[in-house]
């Protein structure tokens, strides 16, 4: 007979984790929505309003601004959140506002991961990545 306790104990949970995560991050993204706002849907008279303008793109800041502040809530490691930020021009000031904590604090925790996946060759940042490294200044 199978006892179900040894097989809680001993399963392979990799999988189940990775879904489970995944699942939280698809959360915080709809959470972000209800939040944020979705924007106008292409071709409508307030999408054509918004042509032009930075408001798409500071929506889509403040998205992933949310999307970041709810995954720490949760608990969820949000380094490729916190890369996908500095990608769109996102400063570590605002990083740590989001994480409460100060930008060197921010930059101590997420710096490197980041500076590995955006500059995983050592070519230097994306143009986008803003340069302001608090250790440098």
């Amino acid at each position: 007979m199978d006892d179900p306790i040894e097989r809680a104990l001993t399963a392979d949970v990799a999988a189940a984790a990775v879904a489970t995560v995944d699942a939280g991050v698809v959360e915080a993204g709809r959470q972000a929505d209800l939040l944020v706002g979705t924007g106008p849907l292409p071709g409508t008279e307030a999408w054509t309003a918004e042509e032009g303008t930075d408001l798409p793109a500071r929506r889509q800041v403040a998205w992933q601004l949310a999307c970041f502040r709810i995954q720490l809530t949760a608990g969820v490691d949000a380094v490729e959140t916190v890369m996908s930020l500095r990608r769109f021009g996102v400063t570590w000031a605002t990083i740590g506002r989001a994480a409460g904590m100060t930008r060197q604090s921010a930059h101590e925790r997420w710096g490197r991961p980041v500076a590995d996946i955006l500059d995983r060759y050592g070519e230097g940042m994306p143009d986008s990545v803003p340069d302001d490294d608090p250790a440098a200044g």
